[in-house]
C-alpha cells in the first residue's frame, strides 16, 4: 500500500480542500487531510494524501517533492506506517 503521502512543510493555511487540489493533477485524489493541533485547530505544517492508485502516488512524489507552496518548499514521501 504505497498509495498514501505524507507531505511536510506546509504553509500554514493551507487547508484540506486546497492540499487535495494541489494533487488532483497527478491523479485520482481519494482523501487529503492537513494534520491540525487538538486544542487550538491550528495547522501543524504537515499532511496526508491518499492516490486511488500506487502509481499515481508514485508521480506526485516525482512532481511535487520540492515544489514550492506560497513560498515555502514542500517534502513529499510515501507516508510510512505509524510506530507503536
Amino acid at each position: 500500500m504505497e498509495n498514501k503521502l505524507f507531505v511536510g512543510s506546509l504553509p500554514w493555511a493551507v487547508d484540506d480542500a486546497q492540499l487535495g487540489e494541489l494533487f488532483a493533477q497527478h491523479g485520482e485524489v481519494t482523501s487529503a487531510r492537513v494534520v491540525t493541533d487538538r486544542d487550538s485547530g491550528r495547522s501543524r505544517g504537515f499532511g496526508f494524501v491518499e492516490f486511488a492508485n500506487d502509481e499515481q502516488a508514485k508521480a506526485a512524489v516525482e512532481a511535487m517533492d520540492g515544489a514550492t507552496v506560497e513560498g515555502r518548499t514542500i517534502a513529499v514521501s510515501i507516508a510510512r506506517p505509524k510506530q507503536d
